[in-house]
């Protein structure tokens, strides 16, 4: 393996995090803030990009920073290496409700495409780059999947989703049209584009955006319930400055708030 070999622990339901093992001198690459906890003797160090050989040398580095910009992340990235002796662990925390979700890169061709914001951590030697969509369409009107994450290795990768999350193998010419905050990742066998729903009156009334995606087989996708976005508008909408109701319920709020009563 070119990817350092890692064991790992999921713990929890709806609020996961992932233990990660590692043996002496293993590495374990995760995004900025996502630490949990980590044993004594383990080194953290932040790093341009992902750390992975083609990135040597200082073009290679900012060229690699440079892509995690694009996608929205920042510039750095943090490596923790068992600089000790005998195995160590660090934990890795979901940033939002919802489940994380294992991938053995060597089992899926070595490609894996996913949501900007889907990476959480991954064993030394994954690459994480960028994968642009060569459609147009996609391009103008995807939205959250125009410019998506790539990652490239053997080994084992991390990402996090919303909701439940449902795995779906679809065969040769099988299509899946997906809302697009709901696609969570896809294998890179899977054809990928933006399409317009149709119909004024959809496009109008019909609450669900003016576009979704259409994935066609072979290869495997990955669906959240409940994407970020989603789930951050109604809690923006829901709050007492932009209309909302300060009430705990409907019935309860409304005999508070005829009472005279004062939240803070």
């Amino acid at each position: 393996m070119n990817n350092h070999e890692i064991d790992y622990k999921l713990h929890g339901d709806d609020m996961q995090f992932v233990e990660v093992e590692l043996d002496p001198n293993e590495t374990v690459i995760a995004e900025a803030g996502s630490l949990m906890m980590m044993d004594d003797q383990i080194q953290m160090e932040t790093i341009f990009g992902d750390g992975t050989q083609n990135q040597s040398g200082i073009m290679g580095k900012l060229l690699g920073a440079g892509k995690r910009v694009i996608t929205g992340e920042s510039l750095f990235m943090t490596t923790f290496t068992n600089e000790g002796v005998g195995k160590k662990h660090v934990s890795f925390a979901s940033p939002y409700p919802g489940k994380i979700i294992p991938m053995d890169l060597s089992e899926i061709d070595g490609k894996l495409i996913c949501q900007k914001d889907a990476f959480l951590a991954a064993a030394k030697g994954v690459a994480v780059g960028v994968e642009f969509q060569r459609k147009v369409g996609a391009g103008f009107f995807g939205g959250e999947g125009f410019i998506m994450q790539k990652l490239e290795g053997d080994g084992m990768a991390f990402v996090h989703a919303g909701g439940t999350i449902h795995k779906k193998v679809l065969g040769p010419g099988e299509t899946l049209k997906v809302d697009t905050g709901c696609l969570v990742a896809m294998t890179g066998t899977v054809d990928y584009n933006i399409e317009y729903i149709g119909g004024i009156k959809t496009a109008l009334f019909g609450g669900e955006g003016l576009f979704f995606a259409t994935l066609r087989g072979p290869g495997t996708v990955w669906i959240q319930s409940l994407p970020f976005s989603r789930l951050a508008s109604r809690i923006f909408a829901a709050a007492p400055e932009r209309g909302g109701s300060k009430g705990e319920g409907s019935v309860a709020g409304g005999l508070f708030d005829l009472l005279g009563g004062d939240r803070k």
